[in-house]
């Protein structure tokens, strides 16, 4: 059942579209780029440095492989879950 009114349901719609239509997976240049975004961002990585600046940027860059990894994941009800929790 779909709890998301339709007007936001369609902006978090419109919005996976574009980020699949950036990083279209079955791309070959599209899963090099996410792979060496994964590597810069520590996606699979802890983000930890005992400079806590260091550490905010570190966890940054993360937080932005993760949004990108959202968009392309996650269903619009899921984002819009996700959406209500930040």
């Amino acid at each position: 059942m779909n709890l998301i009114p339709s007007n936001v349901r369609d902006f978090f719609v419109s919005k996976k579209v574009s980020y699949q239509r950036v990083f279209i997976e079955d791309n070959r240049d599209v899963n090099a780029v996410l792979k060496d975004l994964a590597k810069f961002c520590r996606a699979h990585d802890s983000t930890f440095d005992k400079d806590p600046r260091s550490h905010a940027i570190l966890e940054g860059r993360r937080e932005v492989y993760l949004r990108i990894q959202k968009y392309l994941k996650l269903t619009p009800d899921e984002l819009w879950d996700n959406y209500r929790k930040d």
